[in-house]
């Protein structure tokens, strides 16, 4: 098995990333899917968004949030890639709770609190770099740009 992380700044780019990636399986045939992808979350608002793109959303109570294709280059192949897509915010909140919880979870009862409310921010985090983003491109669309 590889594997591959791809980082966007905000939400909003995540549809695209899903199309591309689906397009190399579904229009272009170059890969199949190994099984079918997975949206890994914490926070409930999302489950509906993901399970209209026909992903198994599972949702983690260590407040890990990823989503996970796991491909193959044709279906008689043994050999499998794991494309993880998250934002640059989810993606700070994942190496900081690795750091702390892996390969054992910690005893510290206040870095096991910390870390769920920095999983919190990073949450409000994502949301308001999309609201930036769209608030961005309503203007300069305003402005003829």
């Amino acid at each position: 098995i590889g594997g591959v992380r791809v980082l966007h700044l905000h939400q909003d780019q995540f549809i695209y990333l899903h199309n591309e990636i689906m397009n190399n399986i579904n229009k272009y045939k170059e890969w199949v899917l190994f099984e079918q992808p997975k949206a890994y979350i914490w926070d409930k608002e999302k489950e509906e968004f993901y399970k209209e793109l026909d992903m198994d959303v599972q949702t983690k109570d260590s407040n890990y949030t990823s989503i996970h294709y796991v491909i193959k280059p044709n279906k008689d192949s043994f050999v499998t890639c794991e494309i993880q897509v998250r934002t640059l915010f989810e993606e700070v909140w994942g190496e900081i709770d690795h750091t702390i919880n892996y390969p054992h979870k910690t005893e510290s009862i206040a870095c096991r609190e910390q870390i769920k409310v920095l999983a919190k921010l990073v949450n409000a985090g994502t949301r308001l770099a999309s609201s930036i983003f769209n608030s961005f491109q309503e203007f300069n669309s305003k402005k003829g740009h």
